[in-house]
């Protein structure tokens, strides 16, 4: 169990460290939950008292997301992030395989702006019956091979 304090003068309340680190209160709650962020201690009163660790763990998980990495990977990350260890290799392994799901991801986003440009363009310019993007939407359940594009869930 988090060791009690007693008061909140002793570290940050959750809004603080929201405004600190430019992260959701609610998202901040879920990081606890899964145990990604470390719980803080808690006041006398239950309010919750982050430390420094707290804002510079936060900030890590934070740019982690924003770099795209899936939890688990940031998850792997920080645990690599002991000081005493130097795991640059292993490191590097997460990071080369994120970046491959980049890449990937740019290939299908290529794909995917090239079938809506081309549908685009084809709009006419008055009313008409037929609609190019209401066709593009439509391909799946009709054989149009022209707009085919096969976008992987699992990125």
């Amino acid at each position: 169990m988090a060791a009690l304090t007693s008061s909140g003068a002793d570290g940050l309340s959750i809004g603080d460290l929201s405004k600190r680190t430019g992260v959701n209160i609610e998202t901040i709650r879920y990081y606890e939950r899964i145990a990604l962020l470390p719980a803080p201690p808690r006041t006398y009163g239950g309010r919750r008292s982050y430390a420094e660790s707290h804002v510079h763990v936060l900030t890590f998980i934070r740019r982690g997301r924003e770099l795209g990495f899936p939890i688990d990977d940031i998850r792997t990350l920080l645990a690599l992030a002991d000081p005493q260890e130097t795991p640059c290799a292993e490191v590097e392994k997460v990071a080369r395989a994120h970046l491959e799901n980049v890449r990937s991801k740019i290939v299908d986003l290529t794909k995917l702006e090239q079938v809506l440009s081309d549908a685009v363009a084809q709009c006419p310019e008055a009313d008409a019956p037929s609609c190019p993007v209401l066709d593009v939407l439509s391909a799946g359940q009709t054989d149009r091979g022209r707009y085919r594009l096969v976008w992987r869930a699992d990125h």
